[in-house]
């Protein structure tokens, strides 16, 4: 079977995870972390490649080493060095790793302090109040866990929007490989781009059913096939997501796409319309008593409510329906809109790249600016810039945007805010620059109280410019820290600063919901990707989609403006 890049990347994250709590080398752990950042957003399949014969092309932070890794899973199906990890470590240690605020380290202190190694004893460790009495672990902690476990044993996993898309790529381009199927979508929460997907439900019209589902079951990621039928079949892939195809008559597209993108609260909101109406809406398309008066598209279903269209990613009963009523629907930002990308890491620090290449990837993405983002000193782990280093940066950007004029760099700082409040570098270096991303890198776990003070107190810095990843949040993995939003939105919108709606697809952060609550505060929001590599400018796609569930239109976002008007807006920050 056909090892993705994101299996690859799996594996190699799996080796990190246990070098890490084995307490290995930091730096062999970043190599593997690194490693599989590259390989998973790598734009072509690297296993197809070798079972070509064909050389890997050089990518950054993959050496001969790791390469001849990729090569040895890739052809033998297994990883020698994890294997030998795996023996350091029996039982179920990477479930464990699954709960949010459970990493490595965490897993490594419940081993050795209270041997636990599986799922089990942590929920009975928990449930008997063992983990509060560790370092580190809370009440609160504590409670968290329990929680989260009990949510686990009621609903089934659900894997990272970005994650489900390069599942679902392949699987739609091989379904349109068929030239027997006309219209193909992923309908489901999948479309709305909620920021996790449970399982892909795919419709699509065809003449010829049977070929089509045969088709269909011949795809080589196919795990186990759970139903096969003329209209829908259903199966469990290799990574473990189900998928249901359903063929649908060309004239119930627009109903059934409809139906089956929901979300469920704004699909009975818009049925409860139909029935003031003498009208009846399903999947089948919408019916006067037992006429059929529309279905074939969407725009009918939403004209026979008396609607105008409303995109997948507003369709969650959250006030959309009463503004498509009133005609002010947004209009959503796009891609399109996108002019360049304020937050950005070289090789200085922890990137991939020189600041050279990743300008010239931003470029070639069309992009009129890009920031280089480099991290403070204060996070040694990423090579911290100090003061006389980062100037020497400024030097250096200040050359090469004198030299080519293609792009603009902007002199920026991913720049630390400590726990008490005070920025990483002194203000004397920090006038010297475009802006700041002003960001938490440690001590997630203060007090709601300690940790919105901190932010508002970095806040007075008159070199504060964007709230970087506000929330702190990584999907799956880490809680938001606890934090007074309307606190800190009121200081960002008094002081005329932005937040960034941070576009790695770990984070998505900030939520949909705050991007909203950030629009009517009339706070402006910089939707930045947090690059290491060229390839993770991609990124943006999945800040774009996060930012259109906020409602965000290309108004509200900073890096829709022209370079000269970003510019000038930055510096009102500092007069």
């Amino acid at each position: 079977m056909a090892l993705t890049n994101s299996s690859i990347a799996e594996a190699f994250d799996r080796v990190a995870d246990l070098l890490e709590i084995d307490g290995n080398n930091v730096f062999r752990i970043r190599a593997y972390r690194n490693a599989a950042r590259v390989i998973e957003n790598w734009p072509a399949s690297l296993a197809e490649m070798i079972r070509k014969n064909e050389k890997l092309p050089k990518m950054p932070g993959l050496g001969f080493d790791l390469q001849g890794k990729v090569v040895e899973l890739v052809s033998s199906g297994r990883l020698s060095v994890l294997e030998e990890m795996k023996k350091k470590f029996p039982g179920q240690i990477f479930e464990l790793l699954t709960i949010p605020n459970v990493g490595p380290k965490r897993v490594r202190q419940l081993r050795d302090e209270l041997k636990i190694d599986s799922i089990d004893k942590l929920k009975k460790a928990a449930e008997q109040h063992q983990l509060k009495k560790l370092h580190g672990f809370s009440d609160k902690l504590e409670n968290k866990i329990i929680s989260e476990l009990q949510k686990r044993s009621n609903s089934p996993q659900r894997i990272k929007l970005s994650t489900a898309k390069r599942i679902a790529d392949p699987l739609i381009e091989y379904l349109k490989a068929s030239k027997a199927v006309k219209n193909c979508t992923v309908a489901g929460s999948y479309r709305r781009k909620t920021e996790t997907v449970g399982d892909l439900d795919i419709l699509l019209t065809t003449r010829t059913p049977n070929l089509v589902m045969n088709w269909f079951l011949a795809f080589e990621d196919i795990m186990k096939v759970l139903a096969h039928g003329t209209t829908r079949s259903t199966v469990k892939l290799a990574n473990g997501l189900q998928v249901d195809v359903r063929v649908v008559p060309e004239e119930d597209y627009g109903a059934a796409l409809h139906y089956f993108t929901g979300s469920k609260n704004h699909n009975i909101a818009i049925r409860t319309m139909g029935i003031k109406k003498g009208l009846k809406i399903n999947e089948y398309g919408v019916f006067r008593g037992n006429k059929k008066i529309a279905g074939k598209t969407e725009q009918e279903i939403f004209q026979a409510v008396g609607l105008p269209f409303i995109e997948p990613e507003l369709r969650e009963n959250r006030g959309e329906i009463e503004a498509a009523k009133n005609k002010v629907l947004p209009c959503l930002i796009s891609i399109s809109d996108i002019r360049g990308d304020l937050h950005a890491h070289s090789k200085a620090t922890d990137g991939r790249l020189s600041i050279e290449e990743m300008a010239a990837a931003a470029s070639k993405r069309g992009y009129a600016y890009l920031a280089i983002t480099d991290h403070s000193r204060h996070l040694s782990v990423a090579r911290g810039l100090k003061p006389q280093d980062l100037l020497k940066q400024i030097k250096k950007i200040d050359s090469l945007n004198a030299a080519d004029s293609r792009i603009r760099i902007l002199k920026s700082i991913e720049v630390d805010i400590l726990e008490d409040g005070s920025l990483d570098l002194p203000d004397h270096v920090l006038k010297e620059l475009d802006f700041t991303v002003c960001s938490i890198h440690y001590k997630f776990n203060l007090s709601p109280e300690k940790q919105t003070a901190r932010i508002l107190k970095a806040l007075e810095n008159r070199y504060f410019s964007i709230l970087g990843h506000p929330s702190g949040r990584l999907i799956g993995r880490r809680e938001a820290y606890d934090l007074d939003f309307n606190l800190i939105m009121k200081a960002v919108a008094e002081r005329g600063c932005f937040l960034e709606l941070n576009s790695q697809p770990d984070r998505l952060d900030l939520t949909d919901v705050l991007c909203l609550q950030a629009k009517q505060m009339g706070i402006k929001i910089a939707i930045s990707t947090d690059a290491h590599s060229d390839t993770e400018l991609e990124f943006m796609e999945f800040g774009i989609n996060q930012a259109r569930r906020g409602w965000l239109e290309a108004s509200d976002v900073l890096n829709t403006l022209p370079l000269q008007d970003l510019l000038r807006k930055l510096q009102r920050l500092r007069n």
